[in-house]
C-alpha cells in the first residue's frame, strides 16, 4: 500500500509542477485513465468474487 501512496504523491507533485510551469501534461486524457481503471477492476473481479464465495461457503 505504501508504494501506491508514494506513487500517487509523486504523480501529484509532478502535476503541480506542470501546472506551475504551465506545461501540458504528457499523460493520456482522463477518459483513457478511466478505461484503464475499468480494465484493472475487470482483471480483479474474479478473484474478489471467488474470495467472497469462499468466505460465505466456509
Amino acid at each position: 500500500m505504501k508504494g501506491y501512496l508514494v506513487s500517487f504523491a509523486v504523480g501529484a507533485l509532478a502535476g503541480l509542477l506542470y501546472n506551475v510551469l504551465q506545461v501540458k501534461s504528457p499523460a493520456p486524457p482522463t477518459i483513457a485513465l478511466v478505461g484503464l481503471l475499468g480494465m484493472l477492476a475487470g482483471e480483479n473481479v474474479i478473484g474478489v468474487v471467488r474470495a467472497c464465495v469462499a468466505h460465505l461457503a466456509g
